[in-house]
């Protein structure tokens, strides 16, 4: 049996993030910060001023003018947005290094960026401020299994097996099985990698909402993209996958579950394109 913390120690060699996005975020969280100084620092790491170019010139942001420049690129997206940017380019970098034997990968992305847009199409849906961060969250909020795919194949494996077959809840089997779930596992990364507080609280909080405590919100809309992509996963129907959600769920955040379709339909619309900028080996 192991630890949430265990395993994320036997992966840390692999999956630590690059020292440009810990530069980045420390000028962007500094007095004596500039934009210039995260713009040199941006346009030091080729892959990353691609990146930053790339996204904010797409239909993602949908800006009106084209923007040439990381100063410029800064300046309109704004720096809290900025830093969701940088690290949701780091950390995909990172995915790309690792391949587990027995993961498709493939698959595996393609999951994360459901979860991801569904949680940003959410917070647009209740007006929640902090859309550009619950994707960048929603695109983490699976590198759990990630995780167990690298250091506990066999385990893992054993888990979801049982899991489908007995049809019971994955997260109650792999603590059963592994000793720890997914969702404990990528709040335990969160923590190693440093990142704020709150992305460890609401990937811990992702299979039990009111847990979150002060982000519940969060926690709650990412359940709900987390329902929508094991429903994608599945080829689910959206009356199935929504007996899956609780109601008080939908009360709590003033959404009504006949959105759920809705939004299955935005999510479908710019999954290839999204798929394919930050994962360029996605096909």
């Amino acid at each position: 049996m192991y630890s949430a913390q265990e395993l994320v120690t036997y992966i840390e060699s692999l999956a630590a993030l690059p020292s440009v996005y810990y530069r980045v975020r420390d000028q962007l969280e500094s007095p004596e910060g500039s934009i210039s100084k995260v713009a040199r620092l941006v346009e030091a790491d080729p892959a990353l001023t691609t990146g930053i170019l790339k996204l904010v010139n797409s239909a993602f942001y949908g800006f009106s003018r084209k923007i040439e420049s990381v100063e410029r690129a800064i300046i309109v997206l704004g720096l809290r947005q900025t830093h969701e940017l940088v690290l949701a380019i780091t950390v995909t970098n990172v995915f790309i290094g690792i391949h587990p034997q027995h993961m498709d990968m493939r698959r595996y992305w393609i999951g994360c960026m459901v979860t991801a847009l569904t949680a940003r199409e959410l917070a647009f849906l209740t007006c929640n401020p902090a859309a550009s961060r619950l994707f960048v969250i929603g695109l983490l909020a699976d590198i759990g299994h990630l995780v167990m795919y690298q250091t506990v194949p066999e385990l893992t494996i054993e888990a979801q097996s049982i899991a489908d077959a007995r049809n019971e809840p994955l997260y109650e089997v792999e603590r059963r099985i592994v000793g720890c779930d997914s969702a404990e596992v990528g709040a335990a990364l969160m923590d190693n990698w440093k990142l704020p507080p709150n992305f460890a609280e609401i990937i811990g909080a992702q299979i039990t909402p009111r847990l979150a405590g002060k982000h519940v919100t969060e926690a709650e809309l990412l359940h709900i993209a987390l329902v929508l992509s094991k429903a994608d996963r599945y080829d689910e129907p959206s009356e199935q996958a929504l007996r899956r959600i609780d109601p008080r769920i939908w009360n709590n955040l003033g959404l009504n579950p006949g959105s759920f379709p809705r939004i299955r339909e935005a999510v479908e619309m710019n999954l290839s394109s999204c798929t394919a900028m930050f994962f360029s080996c996605v096909t």
